[in-house]
């Protein structure tokens, strides 16, 4: 996402390192279509018993069945399309029904603020699902130098509105197979984020 300053603290403690890899896994699904090899690393995910470690067993076995060319065309139909994909994932599409509204100013001036700058060859509105948990990858993994409580302002403001709502559709687009165990996850850690904020707040 991003060309940010590494935090100054110590090591990230194991459950952040996972929040963030979390962070960074459904991050990177939703940015582009996974290779065949990506698939295959995929199909040998084992989740544990949480309904989070389930949605990756889920997600493990769909992999394994799947064709990435497939896949590869129903990423195209659910985000790309021919004029537009089955959903828009950007949080001003979700939060006022238009594209490159005051949502995304907003989020331009909290990651000036934070001294994130979008990488070199993305092209897309920083409001997109994935650079926006590429944000919080990046918080989690200490790489972007901000205490609890703007991290949690941060997300209050720019995830929580609306990611629960986006996974939901994607979880029932009508092109969706492969990619609906991912809503599953994506909707599941927007849940566990949500509720973590809450609690430190």
């Amino acid at each position: 996402m991003s060309d940010s300053q590494p935090g100054s603290g110590p090591a990230i403690e194991d459950f952040d390192q996972a929040r963030s890899e979390q962070y960074r896994f459904i991050a990177r699904l939703l940015a582009s279509p996974p290779s065949a090899e990506t698939l295959s690393h995929i199909a040998h995910l084992q989740g544990d018993d949480s309904s989070l470690g389930h949605a990756f067993t889920n997600l493990a076995q769909a992999a394994g069945s799947a064709d990435a060319k497939k896949v590869e065309r129903e990423f195209f139909e659910l985000f790309v399309g021919v004029g537009r994909g089955e959903l828009l994932p950007y949080a001003s599409f979700y939060q006022t029904g238009f594209l490159n509204e005051r949502p995304l100013a907003d989020l331009r001036g909290d990651l000036a603020a934070l001294g994130v700058a979008r990488a070199e060859g993305r092209h897309e509105p920083e409001d997109h699902i994935a650079l926006l948990f590429e944000v919080m990858a990046d918080f989690a993994a200490g790489e972007i130098d901000a205490d609890e409580k703007t991290q949690a302002r941060f997300y209050a403001r720019h995830v929580q509105p609306w990611a629960l709502q986006f996974f939901d559709d994607l979880a029932t687009a009508p092109s969706v197979g492969f990619y609906r165990p991912v809503a599953e996850i994506g909707r599941i850690l927007t849940e566990i984020e949500t509720r973590a904020f809450a609690l430190a707040a």
